[in-house]
């Protein structure tokens, strides 16, 4: 049976497409995925993602048990501050992309919902391995996690949550309360847009979003919902990596071009494998393609050039604000310099390419 997050019924009233997706059962969509990516980029959305493991991690031995198995140097992480970080195997694969919060009595691990099983067995298995005094606790179906993205988004909860989103920084976050609930704010997101993600328990998450269903409804509303097609095309076009994409226990962070999120300085999981991998060049690099015409070059498409296979696909999608068919590809480093020309295999007809920087899109004002 699949899960269903505590915005279920605020889904239903808006008529969304529910989908299975890593065994829950959530918004595919609710008017169209353009429609929801353009009210992102231009206004706000709302998405639940309430899916994505919430893992607590308390103890003395915290610090020393986080530093072992992420990728970053947790010890210059601030109480207040977030980061993205990598939890790899032995052989440097990526196990799972997180983001690692750091409160004052707690760390906070939140990851992937098709990886949190594994995740939590993961942590657990170092923890109980390497004799640390942590513990960890899994709260994903006790609370609720909404994300709310695009320009208009930070003055508009500002005033409704009574904090001064704006002062908070990037990848910071506050806790406070708001009608009694407790709750807490995150400067983050997943879309190329500013915004904010935010955790609550699963019951305040229920009454709030029901509270905001009627001006929702309003075709005129600043923040509408969105769902998860759309939030797979604002990603793609800030080349935000997705497991199982871009990321995968075969791919290491060097080539996904992550090395900016792993610190070789220090000895965690993985670590002598990249090291290995820096020291030799890696085989192959993620690069951006925008293609010509509108096709879409799906997951799996073959990258060549001069008829020779230089890599795949990972991600495609025509871009609702480039006007553009955009994918990201895995290709070997040796082909992978900015505007070479390549085609890509679209079910046997090739279609000419060209390789280009990484992100497609960023905000305005940047």
């Amino acid at each position: 049976m699949l899960l269903r997050t505590p915005l279920y019924e605020f889904h239903v009233s808006f008529g969304a497409k529910m989908v299975e997706f890593a065994g829950w059962e959530m918004p595919l969509l609710y008017r169209g995925i353009v429609q929801e990516h353009q009210h992102t980029r231009s206004s706000g959305s709302l998405f639940d993602v309430s899916h994505m493991g919430r893992l607590y991690v308390s103890g003395k031995d915290a610090p020393a048990f986080l530093d072992r198995v992420l990728s970053r140097n947790v010890a210059k992480q601030r109480i207040g501050q977030s980061r993205y970080s990598l939890i790899c195997n032995e052989a440097g694969g990526v196990l799972d992309d997180v983001i690692v919060s750091k409160d004052a009595k707690h760390w906070l691990i939140v990851c992937n919902a098709s990886n949190r099983e594994k995740i939590v067995k993961h942590l657990a298995s170092v923890r109980d391995g390497g004799g640390f005094a942590v513990e960890i606790a899994d709260r994903t179906q006790s609370t609720a996690m909404v994300a709310v993205q695009g320009p208009r988004v930070i003055e508009i909860l500002s005033d409704t949550l009574a904090i001064d989103l704006k002062s908070i920084p990037r990848w910071g976050f506050e806790s406070g309360t708001h009608m009694m609930n407790r709750f807490t704010v995150f400067r983050s997101g997943y879309s190329g847009e500013d915004g904010v993600e935010m955790i609550v328990s699963a019951q305040a998450a229920a009454s709030a979003v029901k509270s905001m269903a009627e001006e929702m409804h309003q075709p005129d509303s600043v923040i509408q919902p969105a769902g998860l097609g759309s939030r797979d095309t604002l990603r793609l076009e800030a080349a935000m990596p997705l497991y199982g994409h871009e990321l995968s226990e075969n791919i290491d962070p060097i080539s996904a071009g992550l090395d900016w999120a792993v610190d070789l300085k220090k000895d965690f999981l993985g670590a002598e494998a990249l090291r290995a991998v820096v020291q030799r060049g890696p085989a192959k690099k993620l690069v951006g393609l925008e293609l010509q015409g509108p096709r879409i070059a799906r997951q799996g498409s073959a990258v060549q050039r001069d008829g020779a296979a230089i890599g795949q696909v990972s991600s495609g999608t025509f871009s609702p604000t480039l006007h553009k068919s955009i994918a990201m590809a895995y290709v070997e480093a040796a082909h992978a310099a900015a505007a070479a020309d390549v085609q890509v295999d679209l079910r046997g007809a090739p279609v000419a390419a060209k390789i280009v920087p990484l992100p497609f899109y960023r905000k305005p004002q940047e």
